[in-house]
Order: structure tokens, then C-alpha cells, then sequence
């Protein structure tokens, strides 16, 4: 794990996994698994998201050869590169996956105060954005566009529901 001064650091990493008892006291499968860090936006960053994705959808039980993992590299890889590409104004994204039994939600966020909207997916310079949506359809998902919390930033939200079978 890097620091805020390594150009493809990974900071502020945490795991959430929610458990559930069955009535015989027993632990249930995981409900609900979510991983998030934080990037500095500098072009090495993307692979360290990409790689840190990598490991994370491995912990959640996704195997490295089915197509939604690719997908989901491909969607993180994109936001983030977007993001250390437009977001001028904000020093780092947090990168958050979370996967219940029957959805993987990824998001990109940052403090940039410039507006992004799917619209911008149907420029030539906006073909990440539409990879990304097209992505997300194949697999019965959505690309999202949300408003920060804070009133500053935003977050690309893509969410993918999860093929039968997936832990």
C-alpha cells in the first residue's frame, strides 16, 4: 500500500463485510462485501486502482475468468483514468466496490466541482463513458452520474447485477 506522495499509492483502504446468523447460531454466507481506498489522480493510479480491484473482486469469490470480472477492471480502469484526466481540481478519488447477493456496485468519486453527464458519452472524446454504460447494460446495470453528499464532487455509480451463480 502506498502513500499520498507515491504516484500509484493506495491509501485509506478499508473492508466492510456485513454476516448474518442463521437460527442455529451459525454464521450465514456474507450478505454484503465492500471494499474502498483512495487515489491520488496521477496517470500511475490507474493501474494501482485496477490491481486493488483485481484483489478485492478475488476476496469477494469472482472468478478471474469470467466476463464480469473483466468488466468490472475495464469500468474501474476507465473512471479513474477519466478522473485523473478531467477532475483538475481534486488531489485523489475513492474507489468503492460493493457486492450483495445480487448486485456489484462500483464508484469512482471525486472533489471536482465540474459537471459530468452521460451526455458527454456521445462525444469522441467521451468513449470511456459510453464503454462504461455499454459495460454496465450488458450485465443488466446502469452508469449513474450522482452529486456529492458535501456539495462538492461527484460520483460515477455503475452498478452491475450479478449473473445466477455468482458468490
Amino acid at each position: 500500500m502506498g502513500t499520498a506522495g507515491d504516484p500509484g499509492g493506495v491509501t485509506g483502504s478499508y473492508e466492510a463485510v456485513v454476516t448474518a446468523r442463521r437460527p442455529s447460531g451459525q454464521p450465514a454466507p456474507p450478505q454484503a462485501r465492500k471494499h474502498a481506498w483512495t487515489v491520488p489522480l496521477v496517470p500511475g493510479s490507474v493501474r494501482a486502482a485496477r490491481e486493488r480491484t483485481e484483489r478485492s473482486l478475488v476476496l469477494f469469490g469472482l472468478k478471474s475468468s469470467s466476463s464480469l470480472f473483466g468488466a468490472v477492471l475495464l469500468v474501474v480502469s476507465e473512471l479513474v483514468a477519466n478522473a485523473v484526466r478531467h477532475a483538475q481540481e481534486s488531489p485523489e478519488a475513492e474507489v468503492t466496490l460493493h457486492m450483495s447477493d445480487h448486485m456489484l456496485v462500483v464508484g469512482v468519486a471525486d472533489l471536482d466541482p465540474s459537471p459530468i453527464t452521460l451526455a458527454d458519452a456521445g462525444r469522441t472524446s467521451g468513449t470511456g463513458l459510453r464503454t462504461v454504460a455499454d459495460l454496465a447494460r450488458t450485465f443488466g446495470g446502469d452508469l449513474r452520474i450522482e452529486p456529492s453528499t458535501s456539495g462538492r464532487g461527484k460520483t460515477a455509480v455503475v452498478r452491475f447485477i450479478l449473473p445466477g451463480g455468482t458468490p
